[in-house]
C-alpha cells in the first residue's frame, strides 16, 4: 500500500513539474530559440504551431548547437519539427545557395512507408518559402527507378526506409551523399522492432556515420556531421544503437538521466540479434525492462473485461456509442493480423440490423452510420496510401488497423484507441495509444481483456500505466432493444444480457448468410489463433493459447460452427508429438534391450 502510495506520489511529482516546464516554454517562440523568422512563420501559417511544445523547445537550440542528440519523449510531442526546423534553418542559410547537384545533406531514416509520406508531407510545407531546398523519399514498394532518377537529379533532405536506402547506397551510383551532415533516426525503436538492425549497421558504415569514425571517415564532406536519434521508448537494441552512432550526445526528454559515455565499453555489438548478456550500455541509468513510460497527461486510459464470445458484440456496441455521442469524431481499432483487419473491415462496412423488430428486413440500416477505413502491411502501396490521406482529412471515420499505424503516424483529430487485440509489449502498448491526445488535445484510449488476460494490468503498472475499468454495462443497458429500453436485473451477466444476445445472434446469421465473409471470418479466425500462441517471455504466462475455449473464439468471429478445421489441426500436431516421443522411447527400449543382450 505504502509503495503505491509513494508511486501516485512521484507520479503526481513528475506531472506538476512537466506543466510548469510546459507553462513556461509555451511563453517562447520559434524565433527565440534561434530558427529563422520565415521559417518561424511557416511553422505557424503552415502547420499551425502558435508557440513551440516542451520537447521542441528543449531539442532545437541542442540541435543548432550541433551536438549529437538522444530525444526520448511521449508520441505526439512534436519530435518530427523539433530535428526538421533546425536541419532547414541551417540550409537556407548557406551562402552561396545549396543547389540539388550537391546531393543530399539531410538523411532521416523511418520504420514504415506512412512515416515516411508523413514526414515528406510536413518538409514540403515547411519548405513553401524555400523553394531550393529539394525534399524526397525512397521506400520499398515504389518504382525503382523513378527514385533513381530523382536521386540522379539530387534531394537536399531524403526521408527514407532502411531497406531500400540500403539498396540506393549500394546500387545507385549516382546517389550523391559527400555533403552529408545529418542523419535523423526517427522512431528508432520501431525501426529495430521491425527487424532492421543490420540494415541500419551497414547503413552507417558505408555513411562512415559510426561514433568516433565519423571524425575520420568523413573528411570528405566540409560539414561536421551531427546524428539524432528519437525514441518514445528505450530498449537495449536503441541504446546499443545511440552507443555506436551517437557521440557524447544531450539526452533530452528522460526525467533525472545523463548518458554517461565510457571509453572502455566494447562498441562491436550487433543490433540485428537479441543478446541477453548484461553488456555495459552507455545509457546506464535507463532500465528498459521497468522504466515508466510516457503519456499524455490528458489521455484517459481504460480497460473493458469482456469474455471471449462477447467480443464482436461488445465492440460493436462500444463503437455505436462513441460515434452516437459524438458524431464528428475519429477512431482507430487495433488488430492483431491483416485477416482480422480485413473481416472487421467488411463486417463493420455492411452490417445493417433492424433497431425496431428483427422481422422487419424492409426497415434494415447500417448499424454503425460512420465511413470506414482498413490499413494493413499486406495491403498495395497505392491502396495504402489513398487510406492514409483519406482518414487524415475526413472529419469523422473509423479506422481498423494493424500496429502498421501504431508507429509516429499523426492523424488529426483522433478521439480514441480501441486495442481489441492485445499489444503485447507495454512499448507497442505506448505507441498504439499515442495516435491520440496529441499536441495537447485530448483523447481516450480502451483495452480490451478477457477475464483469463487481466494479469496484464500488472505488467503495464510495472512501466507506471495504470487503467481504470470501462462502465461497460452502463452503456449496453443504455440501448433500446427493438425500440423498448429494457430493464436488466444488475446480477445478470454480460453474457446473456439481452442486447448482447440479440446483437450476436444478429450478426451470426449475417455471417451464416454470406459466403465471403463467412470465409473471412474463418480466416481470420485461424490467424487470430496463430497470432495468440505468439506472444514472448513473461506474457506467454497471460496470453496461453490453452487456457482458451475455441468455440468462443470462433464466437467471436460470429461462427456458429465449432472451429473444427483449426481444432483438429491443433490436435493432430500434439498426437503426431506424442506418436513420435512413443515412438523414439521404443527405439530406445530397443536399443538397450540389444545393448543388454550382447
Amino acid at each position: 500500500m505504502k509503495k503505491t502510495q509513494k508511486t501516485n506520489k512521484e507520479k503526481e511529482s513528475n506531472t506538476k513539474t512537466r506543466t510548469k516546464e510546459s507553462e513556461i516554454f509555451a511563453s517562447c517562440s520559434f524565433s527565440s530559440l534561434g530558427l529563422h523568422s520565415t521559417l518561424s512563420e511557416q511553422l505557424q501559417e503552415r502547420l499551425g504551431f502558435e508557440a513551440p511544445t516542451l520537447v521542441q523547445a528543449q531539442a532545437i537550440p541542442v540541435i543548432l548547437s550541433g551536438r549529437h542528440v538522444l530525444v526520448n519523449a511521449e508520441t505526439g510531442s512534436g519530435k518530427t519539427i523539433a530535428y526538421l526546423a533546425p536541419i532547414i534553418h541551417y540550409l537556407q542559410g548557406y551562402n552561396p545557395r545549396i543547389e540539388r547537384s550537391h546531393g543530399t545533406f539531410a538523411l532521416v531514416l523511418v520504420p514504415t512507408r506512412e512515416l515516411c509520406l508523413q514526414v515528406y508531407e510536413i518538409l514540403q510545407k515547411l519548405l513553401h518559402r524555400f523553394h531550393w531546398i529539394v525534399p524526397g523519399y525512397v521506400m520499398g514498394g515504389e518504382n525503382r527507378n523513378k527514385e533513381k532518377a530523382r536521386l540522379r537529379k539530387g534531394i537536399s533532405i531524403l526521408i527514407a526506409t532502411p531497406g531500400r536506402l540500403l539498396d540506393h547506397l549500394k546500387n545507385t551510383s549516382s546517389f550523391v551523399h559527400t555533403n552529408l551532415r545529418w542523419i535523423i533516426f526517427d522512431e528508432a525503436d520501431r525501426i529495430l522492432e521491425l527487424g532492421f538492425g543490420k540494415d541500419i549497421e551497414e547503413i552507417l558504415d558505408l555513411l562512415g556515420s559510426r561514433a568516433n569514425e565519423s571524425v575520420e571517415k568523413g573528411k570528405s564532406s566540409e560539414f561536421q556531421r551531427q546524428n539524432l536519434l528519437l525514441s518514445a521508448t528505450l530498449n537495449e537494441k536503441v541504446n546499443h544503437l545511440s552507443k555506436i552512432s551517437l557521440e557524447n550526445p544531450v539526452m533530452i526528454g528522460l526525467d533525472n538521466m545523463k548518458m554517461q559515455p565510457d571509453s572502455s565499453v566494447n562498441q562491436t555489438g550487433s543490433l540485428g540479434s537479441d543478446v541477453d548478456e548484461d553488456l555495459d550500455y552507455s545509457i546506464k541509468s535507463v532500465n528498459s525492462s521497468s522504466g515508466d513510460y510516457r503519456l499524455p497527461a490528458q489521455l484517459v486510459q481504460r480497460f473493458v473485461k469482456v469474455p471471449c464470445g462477447s467480443r464482436l458484440a461488445v465492440l460493436l456496441s462500444i463503437l455505436k456509442h462513441l460515434f452516437e455521442r459524438e458524431a464528428s469524431q475519429k477512431v482507430v481499432v487495433f488488430f492483431s493480423t491483416c485477416d482480422a483487419v480485413d473481416f472487421h473491415y467488411m463486417l463493420l462496412s455492411e452490417f445493417q440490423w433492424s433497431p425496431y423488430s428483427q422481422f422487419e428486413e424492409e426497415l434494415k440500416q447500417m448499424f454503425l452510420k460512420c465511413k470506414t477505413f482498413r490499413l494493413h502491411g499486406n495491403m498495395k502501396q497505392e491502396d495504402r496510401r489513398t487510406t492514409f490521406s483519406a482518414f487524415k482529412t475526413e472529419k469523422s471515420a473509423l479506422l481498423v488497423s494493424t500496429d502498421v499505424a501504431a508507429r509516429g503516424l499523426d492523424f488529426p483529430k483522433v478521439r480514441c484507441i480501441i486495442q481489441y487485440d492485445s499489444p503485447g509489449e507495454a512499448s507497442e502498448y505506448v505507441h498504439r495509444v499515442g495516435r491520440t491526445a496529441r499536441l495537447g488535445e485530448r483523447g481516450e484510449s480502451l483495452l480490451f481483456l478477457q477475464p483469463i488476460e487481466v494479469d496484464y494490468l500488472q505488467d503495464l503498472e510495472k512501466h507506471g500505466v495504470s487503467l481504470t475499468e470501462y462502465p461497460l454495462l452502463k452503456i449496453i443497458d443504455s440501448f433500446p432493444l427493438h425500440s423498448q429500453m429494457h430493464r436488466v436485473k444488475k446480477f445478470v451477466s454480460l453474457e446473456s444480457h439481452p442486447w448482447v444476445v440479440s446483437l450476436q445472434r444478429e450478426l451470426e446469421s449475417y455471417i451464416s448468410a454470406e459466403p465471403k465473409i463467412k470465409k473471412q471470418a474463418k480466416d481470420a479466425f485461424c490467424s487470430w489463433v496463430r497470432a495468440y500462441t505468439a506472444h514472448r517471455g513473461d506474457l506467454k504466462q497471460i496470453f496461453m493459447v490453452k487456457k482458451l475455449h475455441l468455440g468462443h473464439v470462433a464466437k467471436s468471429f460470429a461462427l456458429r460452427e465449432q472451429p473444427s478445421l483449426v481444432g483438429k489441426a491443433f490436435q493432430n500436431q500434439s498426437k503426431k508429438r506424442k506418436r513420435d516421443l512413443k515412438q523414439k522411447q521404443k527405439g530406445l527400449f530397443k536399443k538397450r534391450k540389444v545393448a543388454s543382450k550382447t
